[in-house]
């Protein structure tokens, strides 16, 4: 069925729909500012719901622990009341005009007239760095090797190679440890990257034989029949190779990032960052506002709470462009109450 291109006017066009898209999107209906929401993947959450839904998150404020899903359904239920309209499934591609009269394109055909624009992208169009091992195409689509961990019941009963030193390799050890047969973390140094508590409950872990180190190891090949994994087998500095029994392997290497067509818009851009003032999280353009993890300025923390904040920032700030002629008074929410609410 033939997509029909739709146009939309509004005073805010988000692009990106994570957690600080969500939230800047809430920002702007406090100050009745119009907005929409835009992402090239098919729902809102970003890469809360695309890449860790059931991962729980530690530092989100007032809650001791919340998954990625349970995060982003809140978030949408704090914006329901404003209907923000959402266009989905199709990456921005092009942008021309200025401040007070942007004009944004999708690569379906969509059009977005905007006064102010924040992106909220997160690392961009993002993807997992992939480890170099021959016949990884057939393992990936038989499920036996995974890069994100979308259903953790799934993993019940399972020989889990896990391979990375940092906090997705150590959180989800911890987490498969309790219903996995057997779990190994996998890591080129006798050293991890994470908070010294994740590395105590890791060190406890391995005490009690709920997960086994191989370390220092690198992933050397994948050994099994028609993408049905039997064996990972390892190697070491001096080139010592070890065979694990595995049903599956999670390497978690991180994100290959890429602005995409943003890139291309005439914005000052970092390693694939766009620095920002922190004051109003303006970029080099006036009136494109960037927050949450694509954005760069000094003492910038990868933080959700700080994307939040960052949303806030810009929120009021992309009001001056969408409304230069209207005064904008700082207001709690306790005493302003919701847009449209007695």
């Amino acid at each position: 069925m033939t997509h029909a291109a739709s146009s939309h006017t509004t005073d805010v066009a988000i692009i990106g729909a994570g957690p600080t898209a969500l939230f800047a999107a809430f920002e702007c209906r406090m100050l009745r500012l119009d907005c929409i929401l835009t992402d090239v993947l098919d729902s809102v959450g970003g890469q809360c719901a695309a890449l860790y839904p059931e991962k729980p998150i530690y530092d989100i404020p007032a809650h001791p622990s919340i998954t990625g899903g349970d995060l982003i359904a809140a978030l949408e239920e704090q914006i329901a009341p404003f209907n923000v309209p959402r266009l989905l499934g199709s990456r921005v591609s092009h942008l021309e005009g200025g401040p007070g009269a942007f004009t944004l394109k999708n690569e379906r055909g969509d059009t977005i007239h905007a006064k102010a624009i924040i992106i909220a992208a997160g690392a961009g169009a993002f993807g997992p760095n992939r480890p170099p091992l021959d016949g990884l195409d057939a393992y990936e689509r038989s499920g036996a090797v995974q890069y994100y961990v979308k259903k953790r019941a799934d993993f019940t009963g399972k020989r889990i190679v896990v391979a990375g030193g940092g906090d997705s390799a150590l959180d989800w050890a911890l987490s498969l440890s309790d219903i996995a047969e057997k779990v190994y973390l996998v890591h080129r140094r006798d050293r991890f990257r994470g908070a010294p508590e994740t590395l105590a409950q890791i060190e406890a872990k391995i005490t009690a034989g709920a997960i086994e180190k191989a370390v220092p190891y690198q992933l050397h090949g994948l050994k099994g029949e028609n993408g049905q994994l039997t064996h990972v087998d390892l190697i070491a500095m001096d080139d010592t190779v070890r065979s694990l029994e595995a049903d599956v392997l999670l390497p978690f290497y991180g994100l290959s990032t890429d602005l995409g067509p943003v890139a291309a818009w005439g914005l000052e851009t970092q390693r694939s960052t766009i620095p920002v003032n922190p004051a109003t999280m303006q970029t080099s353009l006036e009136g494109i506002f960037a927050i949450g993890d694509v954005a760069q300025y000094p003492g910038k923390m990868k933080l959700i709470l700080q994307g939040f904040s960052e949303g806030a920032v810009a929120a009021h700030a992309a009001h001056h462009v969408a409304h230069p002629d209207k005064a904008l008074r700082f207001e709690h929410s306790t005493s302003r109450g919701q847009p449209g609410t007695p």
